[in-house]
Order: structure tokens, then sequence, then C-alpha cells
């Protein structure tokens, strides 16, 4: 299949043609065969974007995604209100693992390795999409852990993470490891956590507006250690404890012999060892039951380093009080033994209150509905 800047893309394969024949492939083997979630709860195929990393929508409803390898980036429209695309539009092509999006003021920011770019009125261009201008073209352009995941805050700052390019060390430029904001037009660039491997997931807690992020721990300490980790960010400035200190109160054999993990911000939660938590998101909206509202969703993308993955599904941290309280599976099936059919990567609260899951092994979008 032919992909063009600007065209729509042929919407679904055959086993998503109708849901007839999706219930039937699903039996055969299809990417939602096996899913399981709580009662009440249905899951379908919302859209098929090839590489389908992280989302965000737009003002009127566009739902557009980033890539990694792909170096596209895709809008997604449901124009008959269906709960199915009905047209998904090539808006970039040819970037730089072009994974974060955000959407602004009717601007759409798009973060490559080391650059940010934004696409002015794009939802009234999806068509004929326009050159982007850029933002900003001077951030740490390293490949590994260079992908990166962007917000816009409550307090109208782009929020921009920027991972360390390296599995365990302690890094010379003093803009890795952080998570970065400026205002949308690149200026009053300023650092707002750091000591920070890599988080490619934040969001707001509705309440108190504190920042909240996930984190993927070190590799090399063994299969059950340490702890992949969801952080808050009380107050700017704080360092959470990468390269010295990991989870809660683990020290790092190389590096923290000057240091104590009693310096740093703890785990707020700590999440399953190498289930390598990418996006994340509150819920605020009100299909849910209300026990799911201010709860926190997160994509876990699944370990490649145990000798018994993990992983590999949306799970679900429970808050109360503005802290976390529980950790547990709300989501799985798409590791099944030592395959896996699919990996979650960003989840987002759909307008209709429905949560979206993309996945970027099977190059889907799914859409997780309640009926009362």
């Amino acid at each position: 299949m032919s992909l063009r800047r600007g065209c729509a893309v042929a919407l679904l394969p055959l086993w998503l043609a109708t849901s007839a024949c999706f219930a039937e492939a699903s039996r055969d083997g299809g990417p939602l065969s096996g899913i399981r979630v709580p009662a009440g709860f249905s899951i379908a195929v919302y859209a098929a974007v090839p590489g389908a990393r992280s989302m965000t929508l737009g003002d009127d409803g566009t739902l557009f995604v980033g890539t990694r390898a792909e170096g596209r980036v895709y809008a997604v429209v449901d124009r008959d209100g269906g709960h199915r695309a009905d047209q998904v539009y090539v808006i970039a092509q040819g970037l730089q693992q072009p994974n974060g999006v955000a959407f602004h003021d009717g601007s759409l920011y798009v973060a490559e390795t080391g650059r940010l770019l934004r696409f002015d009125r794009i939802e009234t261009q999806l068509e004929h999409p326009p050159a982007p201008v850029v933002v900003r073209a001077d951030l740490p352009n390293r490949e590994l852990h260079g992908w990166k995941f962007i917000a816009f805050g409550p307090d109208g700052m782009l929020y921009v993470p920027v991972g360390v390019p390296c599995d365990r060390c302690e890094p010379r430029d003093e803009r890795l490891g952080t998570i970065m904001r400026m205002r949308p037009d690149g200026s009053g660039l300023a650092t707002v956590a750091r000591g920070i491997r890599n988080t490619v997931g934040f969001d707001w807690q509705p309440e108190n507006g504190e920042l909240w992020f996930t984190e993927n721990g070190i590799d090399p300490l063994g299969e059950n250690i340490p702890p992949d980790e969801l952080n808050r960010v009380s107050r700017p400035g704080l360092h959470f404890g990468y390269p010295y200190c990991h989870g809660r109160s683990i020290p790092d054999p190389l590096f923290s012999a000057e240091h104590d993990c009693s310096e740093f911000v703890p785990a707020e939660a700590e999440l399953g060892p190498h289930v390598v938590p990418l996006g994340m998101r509150f819920y605020t909206g009100r299909q849910f039951p209300r026990e799911y509202l201010g709860q926190v969703f997160i994509a876990e993308h699944g370990s490649t380093n145990r000798t018994e993955p993990i992983g590999y599904r949306v799970s679900l941290v429970r808050v109360e009080h503005g802290r976390a309280v529980g950790y547990e599976t709300f989501a799985d099936g798409w590791l099944q033994g030592r395959h896996a059919s699919g990996r979650p990567v960003d989840v987002l609260v759909a307008r209709d209150g429905a949560l979206l899951v993309s996945d970027d092994q099977a190059g889907a979008i799914y859409r997780i509905s309640y009926r009362r």
C-alpha cells in the first residue's frame, strides 16, 4: 500500500472490514483474540495506523498519532461518530522518530529526536498539510532514548523530556535525564525535573495540577529489579534518583557510593520490573464507572530482557487523596505464553469517555468502552 503525504490511507485490512469479520478473525487469532477487560467493558479496533505510538486530540476531534521507525505522523478522523475511523491521513513523513504529538491553539506540535515542529491550522488542512514551522532545533539529538512524548500542561507550557543516551551512566549534558518546559513559541526553556532515565508518558493530576510521569528502569540489575516507576512532581526542580537510586530505595552498585536514596524523590508507585511503562493518563471521562474517575491508566509496552516476559497490557494505578495506593491489571491478553500479539504504547481519554489505546506492533488503535 502506497502512503502519500496528505492522502487518506486505505482504512482497514480485511479482518477489520466489518464487525462480523472482526469477530471471526478474533477466534482465529486476530489482534484482539484473548484480550481481557473488566466486566461491563468491551474493546474494539478504532483504526489501523502503522506503528501507532503517542496520541493527542485536536479541537475538532481529530486524533493525531506519532510513530517511531515509520517516520510518519497520522491524522485519524471519525466523521460519522460511529466509533470507528472513517479516514486516516498522512500528515508528515520522513521525520526522525516523530513519537511525540501535542495540540495547542489550533496547531499540531511534533517532537523529533532533536527538533520540535508545528503544523498550523492543521485540522482544516488534513488533505494538504502545510509545511511545518520549526519551534526548536537544538535539543539533544541522540538515537537511544531520543524519542519523545510531549504535552501541554495546565500552565499553557509545552513539556518535553530528554532521555539519557545509555542504559546506566552519569550524563555530562545537564539537559539529559530531565523533563523541560517552554512557551509554545519555543522560548523560556527551563528544567522541571531531573534524575530521570527515560520517560515516554506524563499527565497532570486533575485536582491539584501535579505532574506525574512513567519511568523505565535500568536493565543490568536482574530480571526482578529494579521496578519501573510512576513518579509525582510535587514541585519543580526535584531529582528522581537516576542513576544513583532506583525505585523507592534500591541503591545503584556503580553510582551510589557518594549518595543515599534519601536524597532523592522515591517512586510514587513501583510498577513491575521491566514492564516498560510508556503512555499514561488520568481518567477524566464520564463513561466509565465512577470509581475510575481520577485513576491512572498506563500502557505497558512489555519486557524484552526477561526470561519470563511481562507487561504487554494496560494497567491501572489507584489514586486516593492525590497519592498512589494500588496497582493492578486493567486489560491484558496481548501476551500469550511467550508470544505477543501486540504492544500497548499510549492511552488517551476520548471525548465520549472511552479509552483509546495505541499498539505499535499490531499497527492499531483500540477503543475500550463501557456500557451501563
